[in-house]
């Protein structure tokens, strides 16, 4: 785990980190990634088997199976197709196979990612079965991966990374340590050009006003109000039984002292600093387009659908606050984990990228703490594993909006 160092200098810069780089995959559409994974991505559940088998038989490549993809319809489809194009079209993608039972529906998925550049093909299994479309599949995720392992990192400017985050098993410290880092990391390289975005809308009830301020103009803070109460009316009071008790905040957010969701509304929003403001408000799953800076994405709070929805927005590295320890992962994004929490510094430390509980115990500031989750943000986009993924934590799951027909 990193420490941020006394003197501040965990990280070397000059200007105010004016001189940040790393060493990232270009790809052909300028967009920058941190790792060079090869999918193998599922259109459909029905799908899932021949998937994984494609990845059993080529070394290298990776099945990404989840639990949706049959009988859906209007927004709900927009949403499942807006998340598999966006996780085939992310930057730590160098190529992709797609398989779906059926030929139309897997096209789309294909040429939505193919916008990228990348190499992507797709297979139906109708009319060949499982047995045909794994053997073809195959060959072609073989050429992929082959393919992959030749391509050469560049040098990149820090402007060139995209951060997302999103806290989990939060408790007092979070907010106290953790998320304020995060926030700091933000007021940092936001104005050296980085893409930003954080979420989690029923997580900010109680904060909504605070969320509103923090626009870049009334005009988007309209939009993200109208958002919320979306979300507030349309499913947390259309669909509660009493209330959110069970929920947010969960049962571990209660033992860790947060009593009410506006206790941990005030956590979540430190991550976004003291002096940044948002730009624009997105869709789950939206990729911005409005240039460099922070976005709001609107999201459930549950982390693996969140990371999941922020991946296929185009977002290459996560930053994950944590106060009682979330173990949480994604397939193709680094999952970088921060906690000020001292307990779980100790016993679940192996899940900790960035030990910031000297902020508890005054002897780390959080300006000190920011640089250590930059210093770490930069070894992750040069390769180092986080714990997540050397404990093989991947997480892919799909948020669905109402039932199928």
């Amino acid at each position: 785990m990193a420490k941020a160092k006394k003197n501040g200098k965990a990280v070397a810069k000059k200007n105010g980190h004016q001189d940040l780089t790393f060493w990232g995959w270009r790809r052909k559409n300028g967009r920058v990634g941190v790792r060079n994974h090869v999918i193998i991505l599922p259109l459909d559940d029905l799908s899932n088997a021949a998937c994984e088998a494609v990845a059993n038989n080529i070394k290298g490549t990776m099945a990404l199976p989840h639990a949706y993809g049959r009988l859906q319809f209007g927004e709900d489809l927009d949403l499942h197709f807006r998340t598999l194009i966006g996780t085939g079209a992310n930057p730590n993608v160098a190529a992709v196979v797609v398989i779906g039972i059926e030929d139309q529906w897997t096209k789309r998925v294909v040429d939505g990612i193919a916008k990228t550049g990348k190499p992507v093909t797709g297979f139906g299994i109708e009319g060949h079965g499982d047995i045909a479309t794994i053997a073809k599949a195959s060959y072609v995720a073989k050429q992929y991966v082959q393919m992959a392992s030749e391509l050469q990192r560049e040098e990149c400017d820090i402007s060139d990374l995209w951060v997302s985050t999103k806290c989990g098993e939060s408790d007092t410290t979070t907010g106290l340590a953790s998320c304020p880092t995060v926030g700091n990391m933000y007021d940092k390289l936001i104005p050296r050009g980085i893409h930003g975005v954080f979420g989690e809308t029923s997580e900010i009830t109680g904060g909504e006003h605070l969320a509103k301020a923090r626009a870049v103009n009334k005009k988007v803070g309209e939009k993200w109000m109208k958002t919320w109460q979306a979300y507030e009316d349309e499913v947390i009071q259309a669909h509660k039984t009493n209330d959110l008790s069970d929920s947010q905040p969960t049962k571990g957010n209660i033992a860790g002292g947060l009593s009410t969701i506006e206790e941990k509304a005030l956590g979540n929003l430190e991550k976004i600093g003291r002096e940044c403001t948002y730009i624009d408000v997105l869709l789950p799953a939206e990729t911005p387009k409005k240039g460099a800076g922070l976005y709001y994405m609107d999201t459930s709070s549950a982390a693996a659908e969140c990371v999941t929805l922020m991946a296929a927005g185009g977002y290459a590295v996560h930053t994950f606050p944590t106060g009682q320890g979330n173990v949480i992962g994604n397939p193709i994004v680094p999952v970088i984990k921060i906690s000020g929490n001292p307990k779980t510094i100790r016993t679940m430390g192996e899940h900790i990228d960035v030990d910031v509980s000297g902020i508890l115990r005054r002897d780390m500031t959080i300006p000190q703490a920011g640089d250590a989750l930059i210093e770490m943000i930069v070894r992750t986009a040069n390769g180092r594993l986080t714990a997540a993924e050397a404990l093989g934590h991947r997480e892919f799951v799909m948020t669905k909006l109402y039932r199928s027909a």
